[in-house]
């Protein structure tokens, strides 16, 4: 981790709860024009961005399952909760003078693009960021296996998640004093550990494709501009050379 890294092409995934801020439901404006300020910053280093967007400030689908709403419905219900969130980013990142895209996997023409593989990587190549909203567009699929599944497609260098804590631990950090945290791990000791830092669908995907996760605090100011550069503090998954 000592040798800064070179990243031509990343995703960045954050969470809904990521975009909450101080409220307890829905989105915190202030918040997101601090992201996209972070997220801009790595843009004029000249990193080709694109992002996945949870929905769980909003709505999330396993939780309207576990409550008697059917499974697939409640999914495609948080599908739109991302949409939300991916126009509230976009928004943000254009006051700041960022073109930014936002292609669906559930088409909807009058809100944004449908996303399509080809048309991503040209915005990108053209400087723009690019959020993917609506996961996988299937039902049974998180946001975290969604953007594994980009990261590939897009072929990017990398997969940034940026999560309420400063990397990974052995438990929760906020609920056990003495829980141990990790600079680097392979991707078979997160599952095998059973550790929570994403779907074991994302870290197989990400692990088949040879494609880094770096899990970082989004909350903290510059850390995705630190993390990029090898700086700060952050935990790397990856294979052992």
């Amino acid at each position: 981790m000592a040798d800064q890294p070179n990243y031509r092409r990343v995703l960045l995934k954050i969470s809904g709860e990521g975009l909450m801020g101080r409220v307890e439901y829905g989105l915190d404006n202030d918040t997101i024009k601090r992201i996209a300020a972070e997220v801009g910053r790595v843009h004029q280093m000249g990193i080709q961005i694109c992002m996945v967007i949870g929905g769980g400030n909003i709505y999330r689908g396993i939780s309207g399952a576990a409550s008697g709403m059917d499974r697939a419905s409640a999914d495609y219900m948080g599908m739109l909760a991302t949409v939300i969130n991916s126009l509230a980013v976009q928004s943000a990142l254009e006051r700041i003078g960022v073109q930014t895209r936002v292609q669906s996997a559930i088409p909807m023409a009058s809100v944004c693009e449908p996303y399509i593989r080809r048309r991503a990587v040209r915005h990108m190549e053209k400087g723009r960021i690019v959020i993917f909203a609506a996961g996988t567009g299937n039902p049974f699929f998180t946001t975290d296996t969604a953007a594994a599944l980009r990261a590939v497609e897009m072929g990017c260098d990398a997969l940034f998640k940026g999560t309420q804590v400063d990397g990974v631990y052995s438990a929760d950090p906020h609920k056990v004093k003495n829980a141990v945290r990790y600079d680097e791990m392979t991707f078979l000791e997160v599952l095998s550990r059973d550790l929570k830092v994403m779907d074991a669908s994302a870290i197989s995907l990400a692990r088949e494709n040879r494609i880094p996760i770096v899990i970082f605090s989004i909350h903290n100011e510059g850390a995705f501009a630190d993390v990029v550069q090898g700086r700060g503090r952050f935990t790397i998954i990856r294979e052992k050379d």
